[in-house]
């Protein structure tokens, strides 16, 4: 059994030393609470001047079932979720497997995207793509590689689109 709370950060009043942050409701959850989590927006994701996402922060503040104090860092597309496709980009720089250089994105030496949000998309739009990388990510990091026909599985199922349906003709 699972049991999630959400809560909200208060201000201490005159704390000299440590952070003047608590959460409501006393000691109790801090106390009996097997995991706790700092979930914060630390920026926003803007498809020109609209706001599609926020880029998010979470820190383990407590974790009674495996080492606490690790950070992580994720786009949340509003919609969509977490943005597995940024995930890719992101761990694809670090381990070296895709090159940016400026604001572009390349991959084998070919550029995939200037902006993190092309880059996004043209993976999106090359499934088959993504997942040969997202191997490769795997491989550097020690983590088992996907089966090639799970390009079907990671990327949503376009819906068809319906054909348009003829025009009626006008009597004159």
């Amino acid at each position: 059994t699972m049991v999630i709370f959400i809560n909200q950060i208060r201000m201490k009043i005159g704390v000299m030393f440590g952070s003047p942050e608590t959460t409501t409701g006393g000691n109790a959850l801090k106390f009996y609470a097997s995991v706790r989590l700092d979930i914060r927006r630390i920026g926003s994701i803007k498809k020109g001047e609209e706001v599609i996402g926020n880029e998010t922060k979470v820190k383990v503040v407590k974790n009674k079932v495996s080492p606490p104090f690790k950070t992580a860092e994720f786009d949340i597309l509003y919609g969509q979720g977490i943005s597995r496709e940024g995930e890719i980009i992101d761990m694809g720089v670090e381990a070296k497997v895709l090159e940016k250089s400026g604001s572009w994105y390349a991959y084998n030496g070919e550029k995939i995207g200037q902006g993190k949000d092309n880059a996004r998309e043209f993976l999106k739009e090359n499934p088959a793509l993504s997942v040969e990388i997202e191997n490769k990510v795997r491989d550097a990091v020690g983590i088992p590689l996907l089966p090639l026909g799970e390009a079907e599985a990671a990327t949503p199922a376009k819906k068809p689109r319906a054909a348009k349906e003829p025009a009626a003709a006008q009597e004159v």
